[in-house]
């Protein structure tokens, strides 16, 4: 039996993983984390000194998702980090804790299995077209950008190679600004307006022809719970950070 703590137990994908947790009979809900919900514990901290868990599930938000995941390594648990805000930087602070007490981390942009296929599609094409961008669209209220999913798409792609760029971004003649951000090489245009939940498209050009590779998420949890399930039940046998979810699905 895996013990879980949720983190965010109260929240829009967070409730939906907590339900699934306490209908599965290889899984135990020992405790959940919501800062608006009095009956709960309010921090990552206090839930896991007053019960004992396995693995950490973090659906919060961007300000504390990098606190609530310290927390749970320092004390020797695993976590799953569904949560969007993590730079690189971040993440490399967090492989490495997590290698110093021996547990593992699985992070994802988007737990949805069509997003982790987006992945492995899109380090697929910039092997053969050496020209691409992003597009990461969300909702108006979303406060940090790019998302957590454009930004992963981002750091695959890094690790194919860089992006083929006629006028380097330095050198804009008018608002750089307007190129978008540079994020692991590639460049990534943050919309936010109303409508839209999570979006994530990859444009890539040749000369004469374009592909596009576009994730677009509904408005039901529902696609995310079965991928955070699998890396609940990956990440004990783990050590160090995992980063995307197509890494589980082989």
């Amino acid at each position: 039996m895996i013990r879980v703590c949720v983190a965010g137990v109260t929240g829009w994908t967070g409730s939906a993983v907590a339900e699934a947790v306490e209908a599965a009979p290889d899984l135990e809900l020992v405790s959940g984390v919501s800062r608006s919900d009095p009956t709960r514990f309010s921090s990552v901290a206090e839930a896991l000194d007053a019960a004992a868990a396995d693995v950490l599930v973090d659906y919060t938000h961007a300000a504390v998702v990098k606190e609530n995941v310290l927390a749970a390594l320092a004390r020797g648990v695993g976590v799953v980090v569904g949560s969007s805000g993590l730079s690189a930087g971040d993440y490399a602070e967090i492989d490495a804790l997590a290698r110093e007490r021996g547990v593992g981390v699985i992070a994802a942009g988007n737990f949805s299995v069509t997003a982790a296929l987006l992945l492995r599609f899109a380090a697929d094409a910039a092997r053969h077209v050496e020209s691409w961008e992003v597009i990461d669209y969300a909702s108006e209220g979303k406060e940090d950008a790019p998302s957590g999913t454009s930004r992963e798409v981002a750091e695959r792609l890094e690790g194919v190679r860089a992006p083929a760029v006629a006028v380097p971004v330095d050198e804009t003649l008018g608002d750089r600004e307007a190129r978008g951000a540079t994020v692991a090489g590639t460049q990534v245009h943050s919309l936010r307006l109303p409508s839209f939940t999570v979006s994530t498209e990859v444009v890539f050009a040749a000369t004469g022809e374009r592909l596009s590779i576009r994730h677009d998420a509904g408005e039901s949890a529902a696609p995310y719970v079965a991928g955070t399930l699998l890396a609940v039940r990956a990440v004990p046998g783990r050590v160090g950070l995992t980063r995307g979810l197509d890494s589980l699905l082989d």
